[in-house]
């Protein structure tokens, strides 16, 4: 998922850079969304490994 929302800001960029603004601020807006939605899931694994003690891989394994 970082690497998506890497590839959005990057194609973003270079579309506005061409000139294609509509398109460019579309990509920018999805990249940011998947940004969000990886802070907000990375946070949640975090809070939830250090209330459980446990990493959340840990239970699916075994």
């Amino acid at each position: 998922m970082r690497k998506a929302f890497i590839v959005f800001f990057v194609l973003g960029l270079f579309t506005i850079i061409l000139g294609l603004f509509g398109f460019g601020g579309l990509t920018i807006e999805v990249g940011k969304l998947l940004l969000f939605v990886f802070v907000i899931l990375t946070i949640t694994v975090f809070l939830i490994t250090s209330l459980n003690g446990k990493i959340p891989l840990e239970t699916m394994v075994s």
